[in-house]
């Protein structure tokens, strides 16, 4: 049996109805989600990002929504920063990170999550590039008698652009020194996430060092973003894997559009 994998930009869940479906269909054994909005006792349905004259609908509810059509997994949220949303003129403290969701039956008998750029905000969402963390877990898979570590990013976002700057390549060290906290070398190593990041990139050869190699742009995939993105610069999202995991199966999944980021699906044999 393979593990199957996914990771996504949730996009605070502002496609909402087609991403539960797709989840519940698709139902991951490990489930990476970056951009996931958690708002403890609030009792509506969706608020309002705002930053200037940009508005943006998010989920309040969307780690709980993602709980409820994973009703099998474990949930591990990881908040980057706190900040308000809106419900017309009233703001709302939100919670704004990234979550790993595994299914129960498969053990995690190691994780470690942190930031790699910056620090929690004590006020806010925090100035750009604001804070960014990655989470990873190592997990028991019985039928294999193996373990597979699973790292997860949200790279952070230079208004200046995607290209290599002191604080991205400060950035993927700290990463590196997070997975190596959980991971043992020798056994099957996946990085993943929203890089905010062009190929080509220093980053890529840092994570190299680990023996890590990139399947989006190394399989002929050209753009990790949906009709719901219309700029240009269509990479974003990247999936990496150590050559002890066997793929099964990858994909760069175009059709369900869920978010502006397309699902990243990997089958590990």
């Amino acid at each position: 049996m393979s593990l199957r994998l996914i990771s996504l930009n949730a996009w605070g869940g502002r496609v909402h109805a087609p991403l539960m479906d797709y989840l519940r269909q698709a139902d991951p054994d490990v489930l990476c989600l970056q951009e996931v909005t958690h708002v403890a006792g609030y009792d509506g349905d969706w608020l309002t990002f705002r930053e200037g004259a940009f508005e943006l609908p998010q989920r309040s509810s969307l780690l709980n929504d993602v709980a409820s059509v994973l009703p099998g997994h474990s949930a591990f949220f990881a908040p980057a920063a706190c900040g308000p949303l809106y419900d017309g003129d009233r703001e709302v403290m939100s919670e704004w990170g990234i979550a790993t969701f595994v299914r129960q039956g498969m053990p995690v008998i190691g994780q470690a999550q942190g930031f790699i750029h910056g620090d929690f905000p004590v006020v806010g969402f925090g100035e750009h590039p604001r804070p960014r963390n990655a989470h990873g877990v190592r997990v028991f898979r019985h039928e294999t008698v193996s373990a597979v570590t699973i790292v997860q990013m949200h790279g952070l976002r230079d208004l200046a652009g995607k290209g290599d700057t002191p604080a991205r390549l400060a950035q993927v060290h700290t990463l590196v020194a997070l997975v190596e906290k959980v991971w043992r070398k020798g056994e099957p190593l996946v990085v993943c996430g929203d890089f905010n990041l062009l190929p080509g990139s220093e980053t890529f050869a840092v994570l190299g060092e680990l023996g890590l190699t990139d399947l989006v742009t190394t399989r002929g995939f050209t753009d990790t973003r949906t009709s719901w993105y219309p700029k240009e610069g269509r990479y974003a999202d990247y999936l990496l894997v150590t050559p002890e995991v066997k793929v099964a199966r990858f994909d760069v999944v175009a059709e369900p559009e869920v978010s502006d980021h397309r699902a990243l699906l990997l089958e590990i044999a």
